[in-house]
């Protein structure tokens, strides 16, 4: 029996129980959570995620600017550099991040029916170029800035470390040295830790960010995937401790080894509030190609999440969309905007200059006489470079609207 010292009223302690039973069951939480296979959104409903990845914005890709030989974020940097110097480039590629993704892109995705995006990003924009020790860089404020759009419009944000100190991929992808050599050395583990910990930190008490995506793509096939692979989920782990330190309101995506396929690597959830993910591009839109992964799910308890397809057709992308969604995986196609192209929700107009951008950086051999020999004259680089800069903003791109029906969205 409950006595009410302020009223006098007697309570009986069944009734009591009840009240503090419904009080803790209706208490909601302001982040996603998951509870079995399921992403809970914090209304305590089910959330199905349909995203759309940031891709080239925050880690260039040589292909989304038609480039071939100048795959990787440093390659192309180079080339830029080349073609205008270190100071002009600088400005270049500022004016690159502040057009490439603007309040507009996010509204426009908002309001397309998406209502998640995932933002790949260099760990080098978050460090000192010439002390990586020190954590200083534009990516905390550009992630910010993200962040607080998406925060206005309602759309969720997954934070991707793209590329990771050391290269977690060892391929163009991770900016990478051509080796996946964080795997081999305790200070880029260690640094990675820190970044991870540092945006933690960050993003602990914000509900618009709806997780971490730890390690992008870890492993390329053609490395010696038998000493590799037993080496990712003990980093997983450690990446996750540092978090846990600092923030336990956000879920962790883990992708597996070998593009993020791979899940044979993983043992027993180690941790509440884990999110599996997979990438699959270029197979048959079939039950068999993601069974493994459906099998998983059920086996552990724990929520499938396709962070990556796409760059197929539009029948490819209706078909693979719409077997994720019967088994009830969320997921983020790639990418949003890519250069003269119809796989993805917008394309960018190609300046008529172009190709001699795309010639220059595509040089085999880059030695200063060819660089004198082959440059572009300065006019033919102004004109072809800010035509680009302006032709990624939202208001000059093309909408692809047959990408975004095989999406099922507007």
């Amino acid at each position: 029996m409950y006595n009410n010292q302020k009223t006098g009223v007697h309570i009986p302690g069944i009734i009591l129980l009840f009240f503090v039973t419904c009080s803790i069951t209706h208490a909601q939480t302001p982040f996603v959570t998951v509870k079995g296979k399921q992403f809970i959104a914090p209304d305590g409903k089910p959330l199905q995620l349909k995203g759309i990845n940031l891709g080239n914005w925050l880690l260039p890709e040589g292909y989304m600017f038609k480039f071939q030989n100048a795959s990787s974020p440093r390659l192309i940097s180079n080339a830029i550099a080349l073609l205008i110097g270190e100071d002009e480039a600088a400005k270049f590629w500022k004016t690159y991040r502040d057009n490439y993704i603007t309040r507009d892109d996010i509204h426009y995705l908002k309001s397309s029916g998406f209502n998640s995006i995932r933002v790949p990003f260099s760990y080098r924009l978050l460090v000192n170029g010439s002390d990586p020790v020190r954590l200083e860089g534009p990516g905390y404020d550009l992630l910010d800035r993200v962040i607080g759009w998406c925060k206005d419009e309602g759309l969720y944000v997954i934070l991707d470390l793209h590329a990771a100190p050391g290269g977690q991929t060892g391929d163009n992808i991770d900016d990478s040295f051509a080796y996946p050599y964080l795997y081999d050395s305790p200070e880029s583990q260690e640094l990675t830790c820190r970044i991870w910990a540092t945006l933690a930190q960050r993003y602990a008490s914000e509900p618009t960010v709806l997780g971490y995506d730890l390690l992008n793509e870890p492993i390329a096939h053609y490395f010696d995937v038998n000493a590799l692979n037993p080496r990712l989920e003990p980093l997983y782990k450690k990446i996750t401790g540092e978090i846990r330190k600092v923030d336990r309101n956000h879920i962790i995506f883990l992708g597996g080894a070998q593009w993020d396929s791979n899940f044979k690597i993983f043992g027993q959830p180690f941790d509440d509030k884990l999110a599996y993910t997979f990438h699959k591009y270029w197979t048959e839109p079939t039950q068999a190609v993601i069974q493994e992964y459906v099998d998983f799910g059920n086996k552990y308890n724990v929520p499938i999440w396709m962070g990556e397809s796409g760059e197929n057709t539009n029948e490819w992308i209706t078909s693979f969309r719409k077997l994720l969604e019967t088994n009830d995986i969320g997921w983020c196609f790639w990418p949003y905007k890519k250069l003269d192209a119809t796989s993805s929700v917008k394309s960018i107009k190609q300046p008529e200059e172009w190709n001699a951008i795309i010639d220059f950086a595509d040089m085999q051999e880059t030695t200063f006489d060819k660089v004198r020999k082959r440059r572009p004259a300065k006019e033919v680089i102004t004109r072809a470079l800010n035509n680009y800069l302006e032709n990624i903003k939202l208001k000059n791109c093309q909408i692809n609207e047959g990408y975004l029906k095989a999406l099922g969205l507007k």
